[in-house]
């Protein structure tokens, strides 16, 4: 009677099944004249017994059910072929989280950020224009950024940096950098000096009563470089002079953050268990000791006391979703009140730009200021 078993290749797997007749034991002793290996029979009512047998049998089985007009019911699954059988049904999902998986390897491989920290004179826009010029810009291979080679770099390119660290972190660069201050020479009016720039930016207008400019309106200067020579004469009778003037320039000052925009954040619930200990040797004797039953919670510990006390805050988990554009709006303000708070009065702001992202449920706000202000810096000639 055995017919054709489509299961007979899953040798490894086992089904316990339920059955369900008015003669049980003669579809047991049809299954047994069939070769089949029935294990752990459980008879639990006259018509209703439990037991085990091989998935490979599971067309014999079928067969011997209709013969003897008994009901089947899977109950347990165990063994190696299920898994192959379930895996070959989601084949299709089981690709997706590997292709899923590999991308975000690979995403992983690459910078997407640049955090920049520096001190108010030295400006992240400054800095990032110069690792722009060494090629390194967000999207940039993790492989191709040797750190202590920008390090190097940075020292050797810019005398005003002092000291500086670059670290990758997960997807972000982060660049600390400490600007080197040197004491100022004092200059007196009869003082032979230039006029430099204290910052990059682009001539607006030059005005000079002494000295000689030697740049032009809308040319783009860099910072310590010389906008108004202290030499006047012509060739063959130039003389040294305390140049006076104002250089005009259009600059930059440039702020970002970043926002959680979605996710789930913890929060208090009010309730809380206070511990009550003295320690004694380095081993905590409790004069108070509650249970703490909660699943997570917030721990603080005040040991500077005879009695120290640990108090448990409960918390609970609760999803946020945040209005972008109002995270945006509200962003931008903070970083512009930052940015101008640290302006000089005397500095006019003409405009300001602002670069949005939004990527993992956060979000990148960055605005740069753009100003007009004098930006001639007298310095002795050496």
């Amino acid at each position: 009677m055995r017919a054709m078993n489509k299961f007979k290749k899953y040798k490894k797997g086992t089904i316990t099944i339920e059955i369900q007749s008015l003669m049980p034991e003669r579809f047991i002793n049809l299954l047994w004249k069939n070769d089949v290996k029935v294990q752990n029979v459980k008879k639990t009512s006259i018509t209703t017994m439990i037991m085990d047998l091989p998935l490979k049998d599971y067309d014999v089985l079928e067969e011997c059910a209709k013969k003897t007009q008994t009901k089947i019911k899977i109950l347990k699954r165990k063994g190696l072929s299920f898994f192959w059988l379930m895996m070959k049904r989601r084949i299709a999902l089981f690709a997706g989280i590997v292709i899923f998986g590999g991308l975000l390897y690979y995403l992983s491989t690459f910078i997407w950020k640049i955090d920049i920290v520096t001190d108010q004179v030295l400006t992240p826009y400054e800095i990032r224009q110069q690792l722009a010029s060494y090629g390194i810009k967000p999207g940039i291979n993790k492989s191709n950024v040797n750190v202590y080679e920008i390090q190097d770099k940075m020292l050797k390119n810019n005398e005003n940096i002092m000291w500086i660290k670059v670290r990758i972190e997960g997807s972000e660069l982060k660049v600390n950098v400490v600007q080197r201050l040197s004491p100022p020479d004092i200059i007196t009016d009869d003082t032979p000096c230039n006029l430099l720039a204290k910052r990059d930016g682009e001539i607006v207008s030059i005005y000079t009563t002494a000295g000689t400019a030697v740049v032009r309106k809308g040319q783009i200067v860099k910072k310590g470089q010389i906008l108004v020579k202290g030499e006047q004469g012509k060739e063959g009778a130039v003389y040294q002079v305390h140049a006076k003037g104002e250089v005009k320039a259009r600059t930059y000052y440039e702020a970002e953050k970043e926002v959680e925009i979605s996710g789930v954040k913890e929060k208090k619930t009010g309730k809380s268990i206070k511990n009550i200990y003295v320690e004694v040797k380095g081993k905590k004797i409790y004069l108070k000791n509650s249970l703490n039953k909660f699943s997570k919670y917030d721990k603080i510990v005040n040991n500077k006391q005879f009695f120290k006390t640990e108090i448990y805050n409960e918390l609970k988990e609760e999803k946020f979703q945040l209005d972008s554009k109002k995270v945006i709006d509200d962003t931008s303000k903070e970083l512009y009140d930052k940015i101008t708070a640290r302006l000089d009065k005397s500095i006019k702001i003409v405009d300001k730009k602002l670069d949005t992202e939004i990527r993992d449920n956060k979000c990148f706000v960055r605005l740069i200021v753009i100003a007009e202000e004098n930006i001639a810096l007298p310095e002795k000639i050496q």
